[in-house]
């Protein structure tokens, strides 16, 4: 359950009111502000607090610690995913299909360029083996991975050259977050945006469809 689908309280279990709910939304946009330009094990919950003109005091009233604060951050970005969602529903057939593939691959470009740092931080989190973030990252890629598995499915059943849908939808949507999370270095080498999407687009498109 999202942050927007409980009620948010603080430390001390009170519910918080409007005032409380944009003190916290501050710290949160504070936290994402700094972690880039900061290391995260050398952000301190002081530089938090003064980026929003507030005391640690403040701060602890709403977070325990730095991570999280930060884990919090994770959860508020998750939110975007739904988005993403609507575009792999429907019919893949054709051109719209390429259409939709083309819009999938630019959105994942659009939230990693929108959130780089604190996804950077998720998945080093997860892959370090910290449950809170793993849990994060399986809860927000899981309902993505089943929906382009359902299209697999539906469009290449029984093909024996996709493989199970859901290992292909796995595959297909690591490609795409390793290059949305890299794609200014493949820009460097001379790569155009527009040739990333395009080359990735046609590829989840066939994952898909098998056209």
């Amino acid at each position: 359950m999202s942050p927007d689908e409980e009620e948010l309280v603080d430390q001390s279990g009170r519910q918080l009111g409007p005032r409380a709910m944009a003190t916290r939304k501050r710290l949160l946009d504070a936290t994402e502000k700094l972690l880039g330009e900061t290391k995260l094990r050398d952000l301190r919950v002081i530089d938090i607090a003064r980026e929003v003109g507030t005391s640690a005091a403040t701060f602890y009233q709403y977070f325990r610690d730095v991570d999280d604060v930060v884990l919090a951050v994770a959860e508020q970005v998750s939110q975007e995913i739904p988005g993403m969602l609507e575009r792999i529903a429907g019919s893949w057939e054709g051109d719209e299909g390429l259409r939709k593939a083309r819009s999938i691959v630019q959105a994942f470009i659009d939230h990693w360029d929108a959130h780089q740092a604190v996804l950077r931080v998720r998945n080093l989190a997860s892959d370090e083996g910290d449950e809170r973030f793993a849990r994060l990252r399986a809860r927000t890629m899981s309902p993505l991975l089943m929906q382009l598995a359902e299209r697999i499915e539906e469009h290449r059943a029984g093909d024996p050259s996709v493989g199970h849908p859901a290992a292909a939808a796995a595959a297909m949507a690591a490609i795409l977050e390793r290059l949305a999370a890299y794609h200014r270095q493949l820009e460097n080498l001379g790569v155009s945006r527009e040739d990333l999407v395009e080359s990735s687009a046609r590829i989840l498109h066939r994952t898909v469809t098998g056209a």
